[in-house]
């Protein structure tokens, strides 16, 4: 039976920033120009990517958030919960079982009690200038009413 490490290893995925063990899959060969897509890219993208991501239970996904959709579909493991805080700061949960999608702009994070193997997929194609991931004091000035889940999926300054 495969375990975090079995999937760290066979699909050699790497430390990511927000958490976890990543690795990139595919990146489209062609790109949207940047007069097609909102200001918000500052340039063009890729049509579109997709990560390999795995989260266990000695990390979790930092609040983040992108300018794009994203596409979670869980392949092994889990449960895995994802968190959402969005514009008007209404908090929520859900599961990854088997598709769900974070919307653009809507702060996220993730958690997982054992492990769990997933894929993200992005349109327009991701690029790290597209990541935000807002610190612990920032979140909490603007979301005090939910501390205990910032101080869980936030790391210290």
């Amino acid at each position: 039976m495969a375990d975090a490490e079995h999937w760290i290893r066979s699909l050699d995925l790497a430390p990511h920033p927000e958490g976890g063990w990543y690795r990139e899959i595919y990146r489209s060969a062609e790109s949207l120009p940047a007069a097609a897509l909102p200001p918000r890219f500052g340039g063009e993208r890729r049509f579109s990517t997709a990560i390999y991501y795995l989260l266990d239970t000695s990390s979790f996904s930092a609040f983040h958030r992108i300018h794009q959709d994203e596409v979670w579909h869980l392949y092994d493991g889990g449960p895995l919960t994802i968190h959402t805080i969005d514009a008007a700061g209404v908090y929520a949960t859900h599961e990854v079982a088997p598709v769900t999608v974070v919307p653009a702009g809507v702060l996220f994070g993730a958690t997982t009690p054992g492990y769990a193997l997933a894929g993200c997929t992005v349109a327009p194609g991701f690029e790290f200038a597209d990541f935000e991931m807002p610190g612990r004091a920032a979140l909490l000035e603007s979301y005090p009413q939910h501390r205990a889940i910032i101080e869980r999926l936030t790391r210290p300054a």
